[in-house]
């Protein structure tokens, strides 16, 4: 007679029968960049996670370096100070941001880093792309967001995210870049990013929320499967290296089905929202936070995803040394 649980019987079989198992190459550590080099600031929803300054984030870098955790993307906290409605900081060659992401690849060349691309941290209008009568503009976008690759490409950065949901946003940046002599810069693309709850305490993390309206008209609906396949598709075509799907949890069919339809690597991001809500439930001790998180990522990655962007990434390679 079959009995399945034999292979369950010790923990020395079970490991030489899982299936699925996480490492710490899997992963993509995000981190906020705060403007003042020494700064260290915890983001209120997101407990245990905090906005660094240049020095302070050098440090978490080369920490995670040396756990194994090689790819890291940065996203910058800008001071309404430094806001306009072209988002015009995002394409300064001297703004602090852009200098960091210099500094970090000259001090870590053999790091992974990836930038986002998308208007709403420098926009005073909060969203993703150009603001006009209350109508997020689509192809005037595209060239800001094509000033905004471009000036990450010369900072060393090797790979981009566009993750403003612009229709022919991946292929417009990657002739961009290739025009310029960007042919080995990346294209990590968020394409199939849903109009999620679950972004709030990013939002938080980098004051970037919508000032009026709501991202739904260049989001994806989260009642939407085929949909995804269609983004996919038209990224694919275009040039994307890589397909991310954002959020992670409530969407592993998503991954599913993107794994199973394209030959090129597919990512996750566990959202802020995703791991606040661990954060939170484990603090009041109604669950085992250790447990979670390794069971989590355990199930995005069967889910098909090869890369992991996580907040997690940190405790998550402590846990396993």
């Amino acid at each position: 007679m079959r009995r399945p649980r034999r292979n369950r019987k010790s923990e020395a079989i079970r490991g030489m029968t899982r299936e699925t198992e996480v490492l710490a190459s899997d992963l993509i550590y995000p981190l906020f960049l705060l403007e003042s080099p020494k700064a260290e600031i915890e983001v209120d929803s997101m407990p245990g996670i905090f906005r660094l300054g240049i020095d302070k984030m050098l440090g978490e870098i080369e920490q995670m370096m040396k756990l194994g955790v090689k790819a890291f993307d940065i996203f910058p906290v800008v001071d309404e100070s430094h806001k306009d409605r072209v988002a015009s900081n995002s394409y300064n060659p001297d703004f602090f941001y852009l200098k960091a992401l210099s500094r970090i690849k000259m001090e870590f060349p053999e790091s992974c880093i990836i930038t986002d691309v998308a208007m709403d941290p420098y926009s005073t209008d909060g969203h993703d792309g150009l603001v006009e009568n209350g109508k997020i503009l689509n192809d005037e976008s595209l060239v800001i967001l094509g000033k905004m690759a471009l000036v990450q490409a010369e900072c060393g950065v090797d790979m981009i995210g566009p993750s403003d949901m612009m229709d022919a946003r991946v292929g417009y940046l990657r002739d961009l870049l290739d025009e310029n002599g960007y042919t080995d810069t990346s294209i990590i693309s968020y394409t199939a990013k849903y109009a999620s709850c679950f972004y709030g305490p990013f939002r938080d993390a980098l004051d970037s929320a919508p000032k009026s309206g709501d991202k739904k008209t260049y989001q994806m609906d989260p009642a939407n499967r085929r949909e995804a396949l269609l983004e996919a598709g038209l990224d694919f075509q275009e040039g994307a290296d890589f397909l991310m799907v954002k959020p992670a949890l409530a969407y592993l069919d998503i991954i599913s089905d993107l794994k199973s339809s394209f030959d090129i690597p597919v990512a996750a991001y566990n959202v802020s929202g995703e791991y606040s809500m661990i954060a939170a439930a484990s603090e009041r001790g109604w669950l085992d936070r250790k447990s979670a998180v390794m069971e989590i990522l355990t199930s995005i990655k069967r889910s098909g995803a090869d890369l992991i962007l996580t907040y997690f990434a940190k405790e998550f390679v402590n846990y396993r040394s």
